[in-house]
């Protein structure tokens, strides 16, 4: 049984998934298992026997992995270095970024006669963390832009209003025409930006070939656009005499929801957070509640139950510019009770009035016609 451990050994190193090397005290490569063939892609018979500066980039490199075996500032102990990252070089020339646990080989008389290395292909697990940092970017890039969005939107409804005024009926359609154009364009970037916010928390996502061999995410949606249902307008100052209590962390957020709330004759109230938004309620009654999901001191969720809790009657609509709902807010606050969401900001202006209406004054509601 003794003389079959050397040998059920070998075979357990050489099936190993993780690349597996050892070298004399000259640095010459004395066993290499299937896994470093795998990874590096040169066989056996290529490399024993070869320097082991063949597999590293540059002799420093080769240099430093043993300095910290020696060190035993890397594996608790003289001699044993434990998840030391380095970078290997595959045959096809590519760089392979590793993380090596292993330890100096010594005879009977305590010299030093070689060293063997177990060491991690570390590629997978640098592309998950650059795609969790890259979502975490989305996530925020969709954030910083949907919100400027929100204001542009909102402005050029108003003076969409305000032209038609002030200009003769030939003029008027000539600017609706430009402002059209706008709009038809910022939807664009509002759908680009929502398929970011997607791509950061789906599966997949297809790409396209871009220059030179690259490939790019693709980001085109503009047949979703095309299949988009119209919102039906609601009845021109049907909302007049609402009082709206608007809270969103971004002040030209507010801003400009409330110039487009008044417009319809609704008198506005502003809270850039929750606690903010409950001295407001304190002082005066308001027939809804229009508030973004994340914010600091209280989320939407907390807004939303706290108004649930000491104002039963007033209803609260949740806006938010993100897609996936990494707190749960938007879920939480439906099991107890919410009613409506606004999917997303920037805001539909008719879907917005529509929404209020629903809430507050539902026999004024126009529906959408069947397309």
């Amino acid at each position: 049984m003794d003389q079959l451990l050397p040998v059920y050994f070998e075979r357990l190193l050489e099936s190993s998934l993780d690349i597996v090397i050892a070298v004399d005290r000259e640095g010459q490569i004395i066993f290499y298992n299937d896994g470093a063939y795998k990874t590096l892609g040169y066989t056996s018979a290529e490399i024993l026997g070869k320097q082991v500066t063949t597999v590293y980039p540059s002799l420093d490199e080769a240099r430093a992995v043993k300095a910290a075996m020696r060190s035993g500032e890397f594996g608790g102990e003289r001699g044993k270095v434990k998840n030391f990252e380095t970078v290997l070089v595959a045959k096809s020339g590519e760089r392979i970024p590793a993380a090596i646990s292993g330890s100096l080989i010594y005879d009977e008389t305590g010299a030093e006669i070689g060293s063997i290395g177990f060491l991690k292909d570390l590629r997978d697990i640098r592309r998950r963390d650059q795609l969790a940092t890259l979502g975490e970017l989305a996530v925020g890039l969709a954030h910083r832009v949907n919100n400027p969005l929100e204001v542009i939107f909102n402005n050029l409804d108003l003076l969409s209003k305000h032209l038609a005024q002030i200009l003769s009926d030939e003029e008027c359609v000539v600017q609706e025409e430009r402002i059209e154009s706008i709009q038809r364009e910022l939807a664009k970037i509002r759908a680009i930006v929502s398929r970011i916010d997607e791509m950061a928390h789906g599966s997949h996502y297809d790409t396209t070939e871009y220059l030179h061999g690259s490939r790019m995410a693709d980001l085109g949606r503009e047949e979703t656009l095309q299949q988009q249902r119209p919102e039906a307008k609601p009845a021109a100052r049907a909302l007049a005499g609402l009082t709206i209590l608007v809270v969103d962390d971004d002040l030209g957020v507010c801003y400009s929801l409330r110039d487009l709330l008044r417009e319809e004759g609704c008198v506005v109230e502003v809270a850039t957070n929750g606690l903010d938004a409950l001295k407001v309620l304190a002082r005066r009654k308001v027939d809804l509640v229009l508030s973004d999901v994340v914010m600091p001191d209280l989320d939407g969720y907390d807004l939303y139950m706290e108004v649930r809790e000491r104002y039963r009657q007033t209803p609260v609509v949740l806006m938010t510019a993100y897609f996936y709902d990494k707190d749960h807010v938007i879920k939480r606050s439906r099991l107890e009770g919410l009613q409506e969401v606004i999917f997303k900001k920037p805001v539909d202006p008719d879907r917005l009035k529509n929404i209020i209406l629903q809430r507050c004054r539902p026999e004024l509601v126009v529906t959408t016609p069947a397309l």
